[in-house]
């Protein structure tokens, strides 16, 4: 950025992490009226068109490189819209609604995520998998790889936890494509967590201490990738992640997004560089994050986390919310 730019970012990015969780939080509290009901995209659109909306009033130029999709394919964050009142150029990626399933059955979890960055700093990650692994902070760089055999990734990660195996925790998306991951875990005696949805929440645990997880391993979105790239850059942790293509068509569109080597492993610091910012509320309540709670008509109490790599410092807050005064959100 320019000297002008990196002075007043520099100047803002404490309120600016404060201004992200006022976003996530009218987000959560939308999606949260469709808890339960049954009705995944009417969840996902509330949230969708709060988080829109609350983004009216932080003050950055900023341009959604991960979002809901492309301007044809979703009505608002799509990918390149601009958000914000005027400020320093930033890139947002976001997930109105990580868990919109989740949401819909009222399952655990659920939650709204914005990640920020200084423009030309988030991978540019195409509506495809990724194959991921993550660790927490404090242990040698490079301490697991995601090419290398599941044995000796868990061996290495528990002689750098001076642990057994049997200590470690793995947590991963329950799906089909994870059973021989999940099998050579249990015959080293890891333990294992299975979540059904919600892989951004599974990476952001790995990096907090109480978090409840040693490693996140396993396949899930590329765009959530991105997101919990930058939160775990916050925490301090350690992430590799490489892309999967299901045909030519998501090739393709990858190149055009800049993609040239489509088999390279993507370190954490090249799918979220430089100074970030990450925000997150529950919608509904998990082992992270307790899910909105209403008090009646007349407000509610939502739990969010806020991230920045450059304090690496971690908050939690609990905000009561008086819908009589929240002009800017449809309740």
């Amino acid at each position: 950025m320019a000297d002008q730019g990196g002075a007043t970012y520099q100047a803002q990015d404490r309120n600016l992490a404060l201004d992200l969780v006022r976003v996530t939080e009218a987000a959560a509290l939308a999606a949260s009226r469709w808890m339960g009901r049954g009705n995944k995209i009417e969840a996902d659109g509330a949230a969708t068109e709060a988080m829109r909306r609350a983004f009216d009033t932080v003050a950055i130029d900023g341009t959604v490189v991960i979002g809901e999709g492309e301007m044809d394919e979703a009505p608002m964050l799509f990918i390149g819209e601009k958000v914000g009142s005027g400020g320093p150029k930033m890139d947002i990626a976001v997930d109105p609604l990580e868990g919109t399933t989740l949401t819909a059955k009222g399952g655990p979890n659920a939650m709204t995520v914005i990640s920020m960055a200084e423009a030309g700093r988030f991978l540019h990650a195409p509506d495809c998998y990724m194959d991921k692994i993550a660790v927490g902070p404090g242990l040698p760089d490079g301490v697991v790889n995601l090419g290398a055999p599941v044995a000796e990734n868990m061996r290495a990660l528990a002689k750098a936890r001076g642990c057994d195996l049997s200590d470690l925790v793995l947590c991963t998306l329950d799906r089909d494509r994870h059973e021989e991951l999940i099998a050579k875990c249990r015959e080293l005696g890891v333990r294992i967590m299975l979540i059904p949805d919600g892989d951004v929440a599974g990476v952001i645990a790995a990096g907090l201490p109480d978090g409840g997880i040693d490693i996140f391993w396993g396949i899930g979105g590329a765009p959530e990738g991105v997101i919990a790239a930058a939160a775990l850059r916050c925490s301090g942790g350690q992430m590799q992640g490489r892309l999967l293509f299901e045909d030519a068509a998501q090739l393709e569109r990858s190149r055009g997004m800049g993609i040239t080597d489509p088999d390279r492993v993507y370190a954490i610091e090249e799918m979220a560089g430089g100074d970030v910012m990450f925000a997150g509320t529950g919608v509904t309540t998990g082992a992270m994050l307790r899910g909105v709670r209403r008090a009646g008509a007349s407000g509610a109490i939502t739990h969010s986390i806020v991230m920045r790599s450059k304090s690496g410092t971690v908050r939690y807050i609990e905000a009561h919310h008086n819908f009589a005064t929240k002009t800017w959100t449809q309740w």
